[in-house]
């Protein structure tokens, strides 16, 4: 390998940088899909910016829609939504696999170009076990992190949260609103009542003898 970067310090240099891009991308997924894992457990009170816009924004469709028909669909829209970087997280994962064939091709062109000069096998092997060992790097580093599962494991919390938690708290406040709508209502014709029931029968038997009490205070 030391052969490699003496020799072919450029193209071994480029080999380098584009896997470590490929294995950056998939840090980067892995570590956004844990974190909003993580914030599940405790959605209420999540800091998490992503999350509570997502908690906004299904509030605001199911109140404008009167109830969302499919939750599923609504959290795998979010979740094909989320960018980093103006990048969407199925677009990192497509540029990790787009870097590591990259470090292979420009191995091949490594070997090529060696094979031109007249290079022995031995000077142009490093090049070929160098790919197989990004490979083997990027297959057991996609295997590590399990971003599928991880998706399934956040899409599975989420809809578990909206279904049986967010559905019945937004339920429940619009049946609170309907109730104080109604209870206003009724205190609002209350006093009509009483003014056209006043203007009927005159004075009551107790507003009668409040009037007589006060007179007599007045005369005494």
């Amino acid at each position: 390998m030391k052969q490699l970067f003496m020799q072919h310090k450029l193209v071994a240099s480029v080999m380098v940088l584009l896997l470590v891009l490929s294995i950056i991308c998939q840090i980067i997924i892995g570590f956004l899909y844990q974190n909003m894992i993580k914030e599940t457990d405790n959605m209420s009170s999540t800091d998490n910016k992503l999350l509570k816009q997502f908690k906004l924004k299904f509030a605001n469709c199911f109140q404008m829609n009167a109830g969302v028909s499919n939750i599923p669909v609504f959290v795998d829209k979010f979740l094909n939504r989320i960018r980093f970087f103006g990048i969407t997280l199925s677009g990192f994962h497509h540029l990790s696999g787009q870097f590591m064939l990259l470090s292979v091709f420009v191995g091949g062109i490594g070997a090529y170009q060696g094979i031109i000069k007249g290079e022995t096998l031995k000077q142009i092997l490093p090049f070929y076990i160098f790919s197989f060992f990004g490979l083997y790097l990027y297959f057991s580093i996609t295997a590590f992190i399990d971003i599928r599962a991880k998706r399934r494991i956040l899409k599975t919390n989420l809809v578990d949260y909206l279904e049986n938690h967010m559905v019945n708290r937004l339920s429940l406040s619009e049946e609170e609103i309907n109730r104080l709508d109604r209870t206003a209502e009724l205190f609002e014709r209350k006093p009509e009542k009483e003014e056209k029931s006043g203007k009927n029968k005159g004075f009551g038997k107790a507003e009668q003898e409040e009037l007589e009490e006060l007179l007599k205070e007045f005369l005494v």
